[in-house]
């Protein structure tokens, strides 16, 4: 086993990640960031809400840009590796995997969620192409499209009512052989004239990524340009529960306002650390933060005024 020593170690190189990391590098700080290339910036979707890239950017060339950035600064080192294991050893926090050992005096968790998706052969090229999750991010861009979404909760009907903002042509599929789909939301679906079909996806019908069509277990076939999966997701929090980090209820890792987390030394930036607003301006925000955060901890108490 190889053995490196930083001060950061940042776990996940999506949005926060890559902030953390270039915050980090302006600090001045010996850092490491781990990215996998898993999470949800790099599927094939475009964001529009980013400031100041007019037409969209893809998510997958904001996350190359950012590596790009990084490369001005020798003391940041990226390795495109996956942590398996980490664990706390007096005032160092040590992370592991593929045969190595990583050692940092500070942490920052930016390992996202598992998204939930629809199962079907070949949907990972329906994904950021034809198949969203997210009303903020790709809303705008159902007007005058069909559109069917997928879940079998109240947020999933809820997301199709505010979707008549942009479109008349809904459909809700519950993909689930239980209707959680409460009466009251069943009633203003019925009231917005938007089929409810209480049927699971079997197959579907499309090429580049674009869906033409869903087809049913009970053999219906449902005509579609986009889907939005309101299925849900799981944050990645298994590294900071081994840590002790307190989490809510969902699994998502508690922070403050300074993405501090309950153990000294410990931040988290991202989807990882809630539950709504999921926003790539929110997660570059707070991998900032976190690393504004890391780097005051690291400093000695006689440079600190509190």
């Amino acid at each position: 086993m190889t053995m490196s020593s930083y001060e950061v170690l940042v776990i996940g190189g999506g949005p926060a990640g890559l902030s953390a990391a270039l915050y980090l590098a302006r600090y001045n700080r010996r850092t490491a960031l781990f990215d996998t290339r898993q999470g949800r910036a790099h599927w094939h979707q475009v964001n529009h809400n980013y400031l100041g890239f007019p037409g969209g950017v893809p998510a997958r060339q904001l996350c190359e840009l950012g590596r790009q950035q990084l490369a001005d600064y020798p003391h940041v080192t990226i390795f495109d590796s996956q942590v398996d294991d980490l664990r706390a050893e007096s005032d160092t926090f040590v992370a592991t995997g593929a045969g190595n050992e990583w050692r940092g005096q500070a942490v920052i968790l930016c390992t996202g969620v598992v998204d939930h998706y629809p199962q079907f052969e070949g949907w990972q090229e329906y994904v950021g192409r034809s198949m969203f999750w997210c009303i903020t991010c790709d809303g705008y861009e159902t007007q005058g499209k069909r559109v069917v979404v997928v879940g079998n909760t109240n947020a999933a009907a809820s997301e199709a009512l505010q979707l008549q903002r942009f479109t008349d042509q809904l459909t809700v599929l519950t993909n689930s052989h239980e209707m959680q789909i409460s009466l009251a939301f069943q009633e203003r679906l019925r009231r917005a004239r938007i089929p409810l079909i209480h049927d699971c996806l079997a197959t579907v019908r499309g090429r580049g990524g674009q869906f033409e069509a869903l087809y049913t277990e009970d053999g219906r076939c449902i005509e579609l340009d986009w889907l939005f999966n309101q299925q849900g997701a799981t944050p990645r929090s298994e590294l900071a529960a081994r840590l002790g980090v307190a989490l809510d209820a969902q699994g998502y890792i508690l922070t403050d306002t300074e993405q501090k987390t309950t153990v000294p030394g410990v931040y988290a930036a991202g989807d990882v650390t809630r539950l709504y607003s999921h926003q790539v301006v929110a997660a570059a925000h707070e991998g900032g933060q976190a690393a504004s955060a890391a780097n005051y901890y690291l400093y000695p108490p006689e440079l600190k005024d509190d």
